[in-house]
């Protein structure tokens, strides 16, 4: 399952570098900027989504994060 989350993290990391090539290479066609800041804007979502779950993954691993309260009745 570990290696199932880092997988999808580099997906993240993959598809944003992927999207702000295709930005740029859009951004410099005439006509096509308006579709090269859609891509730029889902390269940066991209981003975030690969720190924001490689920020989790490690509170997982560690054992810090709880789901809910820890109380057993």
């Amino acid at each position: 399952m570990k290696n199932l989350r880092r997988f999808f993290e580099y997906g993240y990391l993959v598809i944003g570098i992927i999207l702000f090539v295709d930005g740029i290479y859009r951004f410099n066609k005439p006509g096509e900027r308006n579709n090269s800041y859609f891509l730029l804007i889902f390269a940066v979502l991209a981003t975030f989504m690969y720190f924001f779950k490689k920020h989790f993954r490690k509170k997982i691993e560690a054992g810090q994060y709880q789901k809910g309260n820890d109380q057993t009745k």
